[in-house]
Parts: structure tokens; C-alpha cells; sequence
């Protein structure tokens, strides 16, 4: 019943995510003003502010299908659900924070809306995770199992099996596992218990995958394609249609959707120019330190190269003496051409701060691979495989990469693989994570101080 229902279900998950939503929002305005501040005339008490709570909750569960998060998501993890919940949530509120800043509506409780953004994580969270737990003890009980015919003998087969294994909250049971050359694969598919077939053939063996799905099709049993080049498709392939042809684009990403360009470019924006004027006193102070610690200009300009290929200038507070290796040299954790206040924000990564102009200017984001000298990106893409394919995302100010310890004089193959594990899984979620683990402890490096 529940799998025959599913869109039924997810629609009452979004109807009930909508009710939680709006009720931590009157819950929140109670607590915080009638009860902490015995203040109930406020204006977020008003009935026009619940209609906007309302509007509020629509605007999240909008956020949430775009997400995704409501499609059926067995193979999604329950952290990827409560990640899904904090992006769209945290997306909301940021624009709710800009409409009310906009609109100067002084009035409204910012301590309500905090209370309000941690309730509302907590209840959706909570509702997901006993969510979660529920449907794990029916499974446990024998319900809700999806059984499957595994064909193949291969690796891939072998594989599928491991992977079912090691994820037994996916309420996947396989029934059996047969070779392509089975005889009796007719007679099997033809058990009304079986759900679906997972077709994992190997490249020799493909000359029997149109009989498999012959006999797939023949007794209506759903079927899937492991590719035999499943190590090498991305995490989001898009099939197009030209004439009868069907192409699989292998090296497509979120960020060629304009929708979620547009969610990024927006962050981008806003998170720059708030951070160019927040630290503006920051950046005055250290402008002057880098002019008194020896002579040259306050920023160092060096052309790197970033989206499509394209060179810019990217900006650095310049921490080294002027010399003239620094187009086609790396620096280390040890570098002599260190001046002793360079040496601080290098260590501090305040050097780094500038780029908020690149990325408010569009050549850069917050997040993304980070770029890299012409004379090395010629080099490297000779012989690092893959190596040019971080440059089909705009290059960040930090990255999953540098978050994971790969930064400066380090291994560029685990860059790069990181850096396409970026590309290939990128999200809001991955981005504000990446940012949290970059402001609470990957600003200090391992570089050496003068």
C-alpha cells in the first residue's frame, strides 16, 4: 500500500511540513514575546503576521520541492533529508532577513525569528528522523520491502549486492542473483513477489542486454541499468534527445541549471558585499600593515585561471617581498619571501580576503575549486587526468579540497579528486557546510610563521 501511494504520501509529508512550520512560528512568537517579554501587543503577535507566516511556510516547502524532497527518496540517507531541511530553511530565512531589512518593519522580533528558525529545524528534523525509525521497524517486520532479481555475474552484480549490504535502511531485500546466461530468468521474473530487476552487466556481456529487457518488459517487472561505466558517470547525468539518438551527458552539474545558478550567484552576492562592508575596518587595518612591512602595493594581483578557461586577476593582500617568481613559483609553508606581518595573514588566511571582490564581481565564489596559475594549469592538464574539469564551476575563495586538509603544497591528484567530487554532488547544503568548516577552523594553515 505504501509503495502504491507514495505520491499520496508526499503529499501529505509537504501538507504536514507546512502546519509544523507555521505553528513553530506561532509557537516561537508566543514563548519569546507573551511569556519571556510579557509583550503582547507586538506585531508579530498580529493576525497579518501569521498570513505571512503562512506565506513564510509556502515559500519553504517550495524551497524543499525544487530541492528535491519530496520526490520518493528511498536511496536518500536520513542525514541527507535533515541537510536538505537546514538548506531550505536557511535559504528561507536569509530571504525573510533581507525582506524585513528591506522593508524596515523595526517592529518584528529578531529574537522570534532566531527562536523560530531553531524551532522549525527542530520539528522537521524530528518529524523526519521518527520518520525514519518507523519506517525501518516495518521493514524490520517485512513491510514496505522492495525485492529485486539481480542480473549478472560480473563485478558490477557483485557490487550492487555489497553496496544493499551495507545499506539496510533502504528496505531493498534482493531475491535472487542470476547470471545473464540463466535460463530460468523468464520463469523468475514472472513471480508476482518480484518488484524490479537491477541489470548489471559487464562490457563483454552486453550483447544480452536487449533480451533482459525483453524479458523485463515482457512480465512487467520495473528494471534498472547499472552502465558498465559506472565509475566514471557523474552523480547527475543528463540524457538528451537528438532525432532517435539518446546522449548522456557525462560532465554535467547542478550549476547548469539556471535555477540553482541563480541561488549560488545570489549568495554569492549578498554574502560578499555584506562581508566587504562588515570587515571594512579589517581590511583598512591590515591595508596599512602591509604597507609598512616593506615596499610594493598594498594587493597583489595575480592572473589565474577560472570558469570556461577564462584568466582573471585575482586579488591578495600581498604578503611577500616583490620578486620575480611569483607567476610561476608556489609558494610553501617556509617561504623566505615572507615578510614577518605576510607571514601572520597567510597563516591566518586574512590574506585571502580580497577575493570577496572577486567573487562580488562574478569571477570567483565563495565556494568552489580554487584557481590556479596559467603556467601550472598547462602543466597539470598534460598529466593529471581530469584535471580540467574543475573549471566548469567558478573557483572559490575556499573549497571541499582545502576543507579536507589538500591546500598550498599538497597532493594535486586528491585535489582534483575532491574538487570533481564537489562538482558532481554540489548543493547549498555543501556550500554552507563547506563555509562553516572553513570559518571555524580551516582559516589557520600549516604554514610556518616568520
Amino acid at each position: 500500500m505504501i509503495k502504491r501511494n507514495q505520491a499520496l504520501l508526499n503529499g501529505i509529508n509537504a501538507f504536514l511540513d507546512f502546519i509544523l512550520v507555521v505553528v513553530s512560528y506561532a509557537f516561537a512568537t508566543w514563548f519569546r514575546l507573551a511569556i519571556l517579554r510579557n509583550d503582547p501587543g507586538n506585531i508579530a503577535l498580529s493576525p497579518h503576521m501569521l498570513v505571512i507566516a503562512a506565506i513564510y511556510a509556502a515559500m519553504v516547502i517550495l524551497i524543499f520541492t525544487l530541492l528535491g524532497f519530496y520526490n520518493t527518496t528511498r536511496t536518500r540517507s536520513l542525514s541527507w533529508k535533515i541537510s536538505m531541511i537546514f538548506s531550505g530553511l536557511t535559504f528561507a530565512t536569509l530571504i525573510a532577513s533581507t525582506l524585513l531589512f528591506v522593508f524596515r518593519l523595526e517592529d518584528f522580533s529578531r529574537g522570534v525569528l532566531v527562536l523560530f528558525y531553531g524551532l522549525s529545524f527542530g520539528t522537521l528534523a524530528l518529524k523526519y528522523t521518527v520518520m525514519r525509525w518507523v519506517f525501518d521497524r516495518l521493514r524490520a517486520k517485512g513491510y514496505n520491502i522492495k525485492h529485486q532479481v539481480v542480473i549478472g555475474n560480473g563485478n558490477l552484480a557483485s557490487q550492487y549486492v555489497e553496496d544493499v549490504k551495507h545499506e539496510p535502511w533502504l528496505g531493498i531485500q534482493i531475491d535472487r542473483f542470476v547470471s545473464a546466461e540463466d535460463r530460468s530468468l523468464d520463469a523468475i521474473l514472472t513471480d508476482p513477489d518480484i518488484d524490479e530487476a537491477i541489470i548489471a552487466l559487464e562490457p563483454g556481456e552486453y550483447e544480452s542486454i536487449g533480451p533482459m529487457i525483453a524479458l523485463c518488459e515482457k512480465n512487467g517487472v520495473r528494471y534498472k541499468v547499472i552502465p558498465f561505466y559506472n565509475n566514471i558517470i557523474p552523480a547527475h547525468p543528463i540524457i538528451e534527445n537528438v532525432g532517435r539518438s539518446k546522449l548522456i551527458d557525462m560532465r554535467t552539474n547542478r550549476l547548469d541549471n539556471v535555477g540553482w545558478w541563480a541561488v549560488k550567484r545570489s549568495f554569492d552576492l549578498v554574502a560578499s558585499g555584506l562581508g566587504l562592508i562588515l570587515l571594512s575596518p579589517l581590511l583598512i587595518a591590515v591595508s596599512i600593515g602591509v604597507k609598512l612591512s616593506s615596499p610594493g602595493p598594498i594587493l597583489f594581483r595575480q592572473v589565474r585561471v577560472g570558469y570556461k578557461r577564462r584568466e582573471f586577476q585575482m586579488l591578495k593582500f600581498r604578503s611577500m617581498k616583490v620578486n620575480n617568481s611569483q607567476d610561476t613559483a608556489w609558494s610553501t609553508n617556509v617561504d623566505d619571501r615572507r615578510t614577518r606581518f605576510g607571514s601572520f595573514i597567510r597563516k591566518t588566511s586574512i590574506d585571502e580576503l580580497p577575493q570577496l571582490w572577486n567573487v562580488f564581481r562574478g569571477d570567483m565564489s565563495l565556494v568552489g575549486p580554487r584557481p590556479e596559475l596559467p603556467h601550472f594549469v598547462e602543466q597539470f592538464k598534460e598529466t593529471i587526468p581530469f584535471y580540467m574539469v574543475k573549471h566548469q564551476v567558478k573557483p572559490g575563495i575556499t573549497g571541499w579540497a582545502q576543507v579536507n586538509g589538500y591546500r598550498g603544497d599538497t597532493s594535486i591528484e586528491k585535489r582534483i579528486e575532491l574538487d570533481l567530487w564537489y562538482i558532481d554532488n554540489w548543493s547549498p547544503t555543501l556550500d554552507l557546510r563547506i563555509l562553516s568548516k572553513t570559518l571555524f577552523g580551516g582559516m589557520i594553515n600549516q604554514e610556518v610563521l616568520k
